[in-house]
């Protein structure tokens, strides 16, 4: 099994690619076999399987095969956590710009008041 950061890696870089942002785009709205996945793209059957892949090994899509139809459907655990990692991220620079837009103001200066 990966550690988290390992995990985290692989999810931010199978997203980094904008065919797969679409793919995972096209999975949230529900299951979709390969066919119907490569169907609005421009490249070969071949090409929409390789970025499967990838998102594959980061965990974000799982697929089976029955008969001669593979589904692909997202796993939303592993999305949430790439949600959870850039919520953090968020969090501490939206409190270390209050901090600065604190300091700027200065002491004394509070908000609404008329200069």
């Amino acid at each position: 099994m990966l550690n988290h950061d390992e995990s985290l890696d692989l999810v931010f870089r199978a997203l980094g690619d904008r065919t797969r942002r679409a793919l995972v785009e096209r999975l949230v709205r529900g299951p979709a076999s390969v066919s119907e996945l490569a169907e609005p793209l421009t490249m070969s059957l071949a090409a929409v399987v390789q970025h499967l892949q990838v998102l594959e090994s980061a965990g974000i899509v799982r697929s089976e095969k029955v008969g001669r139809v593979r589904t692909c459907r997202i796993e939303p655990a592993v999305l949430r956590d790439g949600e959870h990692w850039l919520g953090r991220q968020r969090t501490t620079w939206e409190g270390r710009l209050d901090r600065l837009g604190d300091f700027l103001a200065g002491p004394g200066t509070s908000e609404g008041s008329t200069s």
